[in-house]
C-alpha cells in the first residue's frame, strides 16, 4: 500500500488542488519523457486512439466519464493531449505488436513494467510547479510513491482529483492506519464530520517542512485556524511558544481538547514540585478534618485552568501567571 492527495488551507478556508491535479496547464506543459527514463517508448510510433479503444473497450468506457477524456478528446490544448490514451502510455506500435509483453507500454499499476520513476514522468508532463513544486525530494517520492498510487486517471471515483478512493482522507487512510485510528477516538480533528480533510494541514505532494505540513511550522499551522492563540502577549507561555503539539495531539485524543493528558496531570509534566505558584503542584488529595485525605477541589472542573485560565498566553498587566 502507499500513500496521499491534497487541498489547501487558508483560515480555514481551501484553496482546491486537487482539481489542478486533474487539468494539465499548457503554460506548464513540458516536453514528453526521453526514451532514457522509459525505456518502453524506444522505436515505438504513435497508433492513435481508435486502435487502443478496439481492445480496452472497457477501460475507455471507464475513462470517457473523466475530465482527462473530456479535455483531451473534445478540447486539447496540446499536440501531446491530441494524442488521448497516448499522452499518458506512450505510443502503442510496439504493445500492438506484441500485446502479451507489458514491457511495450507505459502502465500504471503496481505489477506493471514500467518503473515508478517512468510512471511519475508520464504524468509531470502536464501536472509540473504549483502543488508538485516540491514532489521531487519529498517525503512521498522518497517512499517510492506513484502518482497511480493516490490518483486513477481511468475512473472517476472522486468528486474532484481522481483520487485512488472517494475522498481524501480515505485515499490516506491507505497507508496512514495510525491516523486513521486516533480520528476515531472522542477528541479528534473534524474530518469525519466534514470540516477539514487531510490535505488542509498536508500537501503530499512535498512542502519544505516536516511531516509534509502547509506551513512553515506546526504553531502556524494550528494559528490559521486558531488566530486567538497566535498573540503576541504580554506574557507568553514557554511550552506554547514551542509547540502545540507539547500539550495538543493533532490527530485525536481521549481527552478533551486534544490533550496529550488530563489537567492536572498534563501541567505536572512540567509543574511537579510544591512552590513557584504559590501551592504545592500536587493537587490530587489533601488532608481533611478528620485526619483522612480527599480530593483536592482545586482538581476538580478544570483543574489547574479554574485559576490559571489564560494558558495560552495573558496580555493583562497582571496575567504572569496566567490568571487573567
Amino acid at each position: 500500500m502507499r500513500r496521499a492527495t491534497p487541498r489547501r488551507l487558508s483560515g480555514l478556508l481551501i484553496l482546491t488542488i486537487l482539481t489542478s491535479a486533474t487539468a494539465c496547464s499548457p503554460a506548464a506543459h513540458a516536453p514528453q519523457s526521453s526514451s532514457s527514463e522509459l525505456p518502453a517508448l524506444d522505436g515505438a510510433e504513435f497508433v492513435g486512439h481508435a486502435v487502443c479503444v478496439a481492445c480496452h473497450t472497457v477501460e475507455s468506457s471507464h475513462w470517457e466519464t473523466t475530465i482527462h477524456a473530456r479535455r483531451f478528446l473534445h478540447a486539447p490544448r496540446t499536440p501531446l493531449e491530441a494524442r488521448a490514451c497516448e499522452s499518458c502510455h506512450g505510443p502503442g506500435s510496439l504493445h500492438v505488436a506484441a500485446p502479451s509483453d507489458p514491457g511495450r507500454i507505459v502502465s500504471f499499476t503496481r505489477e506493471s513494467a514500467t518503473p515508478t520513476a517512468g510512471m511519475n514522468a508520464m504524468c509531470l508532463q502536464c501536472h509540473v510547479g504549483g502543488e508538485r513544486l516540491h514532489w521531487h525530494g519529498s517525503e512521498h517520492e522518497a517512499q517510492g510513491l506513484a502518482c497511480s498510487d493516490c490518483h486513477n486517471p481511468m475512473a472517476a471515483q472522486s468528486p474532484s482529483g481522481l483520487l485512488a478512493r472517494e475522498s481524501v482522507n480515505e485515499t490516506c487512510f491507505q497507508c496512514h492506519a495510525e491516523q486513521r485510528a486516533a480520528l476515531r477516538l472522542r477528541g479528534h480533528m473534524p474530518i469525519d464530520e466534514g470540516s477539514l480533510d487531510c490535505a488542509d494541514c498536508h500537501n503530499p505532494h512535498g512542502a519544505t517542512s516536516d511531516a509534509l505540513l502547509r506551513a512553515d511550522d506546526v504553531n502556524a499551522l494550528c494559528f490559521e485556524c486558531h488566530a486567538d492563540k497566535r498573540g503576541p502577549f504580554l506574557w507568553d507561555h514557554a511550552p506554547v511558544v514551542e509547540s502545540c503539539l507539547n500539550c495538543h495531539r493533532p490527530h485525536g485524543s481521549p481527552h478533551p481538547n486534544l490533550l496529550v493528558s488530563r489537567p492536572p496531570f498534563l501541567c505536572q509534566q512540567c509543574h511537579a514540585q510544591p512552590g513557584g505558584f504559590g501551592h504545592p503542584n500536587d493537587l490530587m488529595v489533601r488532608g481533611n478534618l478528620f485526619g483522612g485525605v480527599s480530593p483536592d477541589e482545586r482538581a476538580t472542573n478544570r483543574s489547574c485552568l479554574n485559576c490559571h485560565g489564560q494558558i495560552h498566553g495573558s496580555n493583562h498587566p497582571s496575567g504572569a501567571r496566567f490568571h487573567r
